[in-house]
């Protein structure tokens, strides 16, 4: 079913696991997803930021792609459909486009303005029963031509954030979107554990690809109740895809057509989902 992503980040949140959130970039994206999910019985987050929904052709478009292949496949965990880093305009898109929930990403703003753009984002979600992550202190690298260093976010404007009435909270804690460089430090345990205390309420990391398995669930512990990934699996589809290509499946028969061309990637993508349900805790959570 269709539903926000509120009910099953608490119940993670509760529980001590946490919940995949995996970016889509066309049909064969949303099919692995929603498939890997059901196959493996958990609730799932399929995401798109505005860069993808743009290249998918829309808001409106990616909505109904994942509300009718849910359908059509007789998807049966819950599934929420999220704007991932979304703009002001971009969030109050998405909630009239039938999103289930949204993020506003407003970390790159002045404080008072974020909290009062947030605020509003609230309000208008909240009304529709959408549910909505806001985000302080920059995810490290970049995404949809937003960079940052990566900083650790203010406890007491995570603080402030959390109190508007929002669902779960990005915070910054030294992740970084991407492949993460070799001198990374990796992630900062005393800031999520002060946050974490601060707000209590479901945390989310973004930049899920490459974080250390040790790291990934000592976090989990600590009040993380939600993971981005996206590039680990568009790595996957590429590597999958380039190995059909370079042994010169696409010139064997019709191997040139796009449901055999796509195939073995869109493969790759589900089995990179599965090592991910199964380091975050979450197979069978939807039972």
């Amino acid at each position: 079913m269709l539903v926000n992503a509120k009910e099953m980040l608490d119940k993670a949140y509760e529980n001590g696991y946490a919940i995949g959130h995996f970016n889509t970039n066309n049909l064969e994206w949303t099919k692995a997803i929603l498939e890997a999910a059901e196959e493996k019985q958990t609730a799932v987050i399929i995401a798109a930021s505005e860069g993808a929904n743009k290249y998918m052709g829309g808001y409106k478009v990616v909505a109904d792609l994942v509300r009718d292949l849910h359908d059509s496949l007789d998807i049966t965990v819950p599934v929420a459909i999220h704007l991932d880093h979304g703009t002001y305009e971009g969030a109050k898109a998405c909630i009239e486009a039938g999103y289930t929930s949204v993020m506003f990403d407003g970390s790159s703003l002045p404080l008072e303005e974020n909290l009062e753009k947030t605020k509003e984002i609230v309000e208008l979600a909240h009304a529709k029963g959408i549910s909505v992550e806001a985000e302080v202190g920059g995810i490290g690298g970049s995404e949809d031509g937003v960079t940052s260093a990566g900083e650790l976010a203010d406890v007491e404007e995570c603080k402030q954030l959390a109190n508007l009435g929002i669902d779960f909270l990005a915070a910054g804690i030294g992740n970084i979107h991407g492949v993460y460089p070799d001198d990374w430090q990796g992630l900062s345990f005393d800031r999520l554990e002060e946050i974490s205390d601060a707000v209590n309420m479901p945390i989310v990391l973004h930049g899920g690809t490459g974080i250390p398995e040790d790291q990934i669930k000592k976090a989990i512990s600590s009040g993380v109740s939600k993971i981005n990934v996206n590039t680990e699996c568009q790595l996957a589809f590429a590597k999958a895809t380039r190995e059909y290509v370079e042994a010169g499946k696409d010139k064997e028969g019709k191997g040139f057509d796009p449901r055999k061309l796509l195939a073995p990637g869109t493969e790759a993508i589900k089995e990179t989902i599965f090592e991910k349900i199964e380091m975050f805790g979450c197979e069978r959570s939807a039972n």
